[in-house]
């Protein structure tokens, strides 16, 4: 009898549509409350500084870009955030108050790292979503290669 039961079980299940994913081309895409790497949108902070009042690990920091007469404006110079030392509590996002935030936790659940320098991610105006990380070889920052991000790839239907 008990054979009978798990031939039915498997039975019901033969017939079930496949679950598989082609990774790394294809990724489950998480719930939209999953707390993600962090992006950053240059263009829209007004560099406040909320952000950084907020990090309970002090991962973020920022410097405000300088007019010709010496003045403080409310744009960027430079924005960078350490992945190895955020702990992902979402504190910088709720804090940013522009609309749309210019911090956010995004979809992405996975980055690869070569050494820990590469942990640091910096942001300048114009540079893209992801930032620049910093090279080990020379300490200059580069753009990031080789990382397929999930808001690049197709959504799963």
């Amino acid at each position: 009898m008990n054979t009978l039961k798990g031939l039915w079980v498997t039975f019901k299940v033969l017939f079930l549509p496949s679950i598989t994913v082609q990774y790394p081309t294809e990724k489950m895409v998480p719930y939209p409350r999953f707390r993600g790497m962090l992006a950053y949108d240059a263009e829209g902070c007004i560099a406040c500084g909320m952000c950084v009042r907020a990090c309970p690990s002090k991962c973020i920091a920022l410097a405000n870009a300088v007019s010709p007469e010496g003045k403080r404006m409310p744009k960027i110079e430079w924005y960078t955030l350490d992945y190895g030392r955020c702990n992902f509590c979402g504190f910088c996002e709720e804090a940013c108050p522009t609309k749309p935030k210019a911090l956010w936790h995004s979809l992405d659940y996975e980055a690869v790292f070569s050494v820990r320098e590469e942990m640091t991610r910096r942001w300048k105006r114009g540079d893209p979503l992801w930032g620049t990380a910093r090279n080990s070889a020379d300490g200059q920052f580069a753009a990031v290669a080789d990382q397929i991000h999930i808001q690049d790839v197709p959504v799963r239907k």
